[in-house]
């Protein structure tokens, strides 16, 4: 019953008139979507007005919490929900957003002798496994209007929400369909691998950033930076990674 009346109220929230101030900002701020078609436009500002009504945002470290920087978060994260059967990223209750890099606290480490390390790690975006997506809007909001230069926060880390479906995040989001498993771990366990090596011999690649060679929820993370924002491009170098992207997120940017 409950799973009833949610998607009722969703429904009615993505019927609502979208302010014009908001899309004006939309419009300026995440110009993915004026590459959509009108069909796909209006599909993201219904998502955008459930994230708002949904999620609580935050302003952290002096930030003044204003209608740009939720609007402009809703919108580009519901970039990643288009098409798909959407529970809008439930286990983010909210988007806690700093003005610009934020430090967060590393966990502690206990050395053999009993000595405890402690340290602090300077961060512009964070994905926690159960309550908050962490951002620094300067970032958020250069990712958002340089569309083409694979390097987008927002995109990265509720990329991770989607991959922490199944309770944490190791590159193997829930797929579409059942026999899409075994051809993603095999193709995502090479591309990593080679990324790694890469990484490894400081050779950076053209498309994927190195920084997916971490690990493979990083790897998951930094792909569907490039397949929104360098989808020609990372098609054209790795048609295989691409495919099942667009299998997953039922898009195809590189031929918006």
């Amino acid at each position: 019953m409950f799973g009833w009346l949610r998607r009722r109220r969703r429904a009615r929230l993505r019927a609502q008139p979208f302010p014009a101030a908001w899309r004006a900002i939309v419009e300026r701020n995440v110009p993915y979507f004026r590459r959509l078609p009108l069909a796909d436009q209006a599909e993201l500002l219904g998502h955008t007005q459930v994230l708002l009504a949904e999620k609580s945002f935050e302003g952290c470290g002096g930030l003044e919490l204003t209608d740009e920087v939720r609007v402009t978060i809703a919108a580009q994260a519901s970039v990643l929900l288009l098409h798909r059967d959407t529970e809008y990223f439930p286990r983010v209750s909210s988007v806690l957003v700093y003005p610009s890099t934020y430090v967060s606290a590393e966990e502690e480490e206990l050395l053999p002798d009993g000595t405890v390390l402690a340290g602090a790690d300077a961060r512009l975006g964070e994905s926690w496994v159960q309550g908050a997506v962490v951002l620094a809007w300067d970032a958020s909001l250069t990712g958002a209007v340089h569309p083409r230069d694979g390097d987008n926060v927002i995109l990265h880390e509720f990329a991770h929400q989607l991959d922490q479906d199944y309770g944490h995040a190791d590159g193997l989001p829930r797929l579409p369909r059942r026999e899409l498993y075994r051809e993603w771990a095999e193709v995502f366990a090479r591309e990593f691998a080679e990324l790694q090596r890469d990484a490894e011999r400081g050779r950076r690649r053209r498309v994927l950033d190195p920084y997916g060679a971490t690990n493979p929820a990083e790897f998951f993370a930094v792909a569907t930076e490039a397949f929104f924002e360098r989808g020609p491009e990372l098609k054209r170098r790795h048609p295989e990674l691409y495919r099942l992207l667009q299998a997953f997120y039922l898009q195809d940017p590189a031929e918006l």
